[in-house]
């Protein structure tokens, strides 16, 4: 049978792994803090790349129509550089975006759409 020197061993190997828990958690807070904003800059540019798309269509729909297509693109996405060619008779309108996780410096991700439409006749060239 075993005595209480062998239970005395075993405390003590306890006792020697006392903190270990805080020390792990300590070293994967960072790793998941940057799993988590990686996450939501996904996310991010995901919901900016729907807004580009919309801000490029509406910017070539309105320059199709004799308006000006640069300003109802800014109303879409203001952050956006927005830019609007005419060639022949269609119009282009391209949309970007840098997406920047939660406006901190960091590397953003850029996003972009283009849009054509045909220029609508009666329109004063």
């Amino acid at each position: 049978m075993r005595g209480p020197a062998f239970l005395a061993r075993g405390r003590a190997r306890l006792d020697g792994d006392a903190g270990s828990a805080t020390v792990e958690l300590a070293a994967c807070l960072p790793a998941m803090v940057l799993l988590l904003l990686a996450g939501m800059t996904a996310v991010m540019a995901v919901v900016g790349q729907v807004r580009c798309v919309d801000a490029a269509r509406e910017a070539a729909r309105a320059q199709a129509r004799g308006s000006d297509g640069v300003l109802a693109g800014r109303r879409a996405a203001p952050e956006a550089a927005v830019s609007v060619t005419q060639s022949g008779e269609s119009v282009r309108a391209r949309v970007v975006l840098v997406v920047r996780p939660f406006g901190l410096r960091l590397p953003g991700v850029t996003v972009s759409a283009d849009a054509v439409a045909a220029r609508e006749p009666g329109e004063i060239r």
